[in-house]
């Protein structure tokens, strides 16, 4: 038999190829708790408290005011700060923002 006709030894063979399990998802390095205050508060607090968090980390905004449902993402795109998303909480909302630098 020449050598490119060998059963592979069960030792040699590796996995299916696919995509790497996803680690879990990173904790946000900071949380600031705007629940019950009015616009714009939350944001003051955003822009005050995002330097506390490593480049590449998250700060979660957690807020209850309808404004800062466009403030957030308004104010992520003007200081160029990545917005993650948001999601519902019992009461308000909680929004994801990575530092970009």
């Amino acid at each position: 038999m020449t050598p490119s006709h060998r059963r592979p030894s069960p030792r040699s063979r590796t996995r299916a190829a696919g995509p790497p399990p996803e680690a879990p998802p990173q904790r946000p390095a900071l949380t600031l708790d705007a629940l019950g205050k009015k616009c714009p508060v939350p944001i003051i607090m955003l822009a005050d408290r995002i330097r506390e968090v490593p480049i590449g980390r998250t700060i979660e905004v957690l807020a209850d005011d309808p404004a800062a449902r466009t403030d957030v993402p308004a104010w992520c795109t003007l200081k160029s700060q990545e917005f993650v998303g948001a999601s519902d909480l019992a009461v308000g909302w909680s929004f994801l923002i990575r530092r970009a630098y």
